[in-house]
């Protein structure tokens, strides 16, 4: 451990930098490195974090309140696929023309969906009436995001795999 006379002077000596790297610290630590070295490797490493985040969109799912089995399976497909890709999902219930009379319908099928997408998505804001649509917000549950960044992290170790592959084929053309 040095004094901060020493090390000023073993890095003026060096010609570099004496650089605190962590202020807080007690005692404060500091480095003698290439002071834009240490800020262009500081930008990578934001870059990096910035590259892997991804924001989470709201996607709309919409419904009728008297409708088909099929097609409610068919939405269904779709909320679990935005859910598995980690988004938010705004499922809406609309209601159109004379359908406006019985809006206790809207509810009922909500809760449904609900109970279908059981484990797979819980709900982020409470149910309510916005204009001619019943809406609800569901969000994915913890287990749900984890598959995905494991599915993510698989294609991407099978991809690098691949690329792996591929380059000793070009190497060898290169020879001959």
């Amino acid at each position: 451990m040095l004094s901060k006379e020493e090390a000023l002077k073993k890095a003026q000596a060096d010609e570099l930098d004496l650089v605190e790297i962590a202020p807080e610290a007690k005692p404060p630590v500091a480095k003698i490195i290439d002071y834009k070295k240490f800020q262009y490797l500081e930008e990578r490493k934001l870059k990096e974090a910035r590259k892997n985040t991804r924001e989470t969109e709201l996607k709309e799912v919409r419904f009728t309140p008297f409708i088909g089995e099929h097609d409610l399976e068919v939405g269904l497909k779709k909320v679990r696929k935005f859910l598995g890709q980690g988004d938010l999902v705004k499922v809406s219930i609309i209601f159109r023309g004379r359908q406006m009379i019985h809006t206790e319908f809207g509810p009922k099928l909500l809760d449904r969906i609900k109970v279908l997408l059981e484990g797979e998505a819980e709900q982020e804001r409470a149910s309510r009436f916005e204009g001619k649509r019943y809406v609800s917000i569901l969000k994915p549950t913890k287990t749900i995001i984890q598959k995905a960044l494991q599915e993510k992290a698989k294609s991407k170790a099978e991809a690098e795999k691949q690329d792996k592959e591929k380059e000793p084929e070009i190497q060898n053309e290169t020879e001959n």
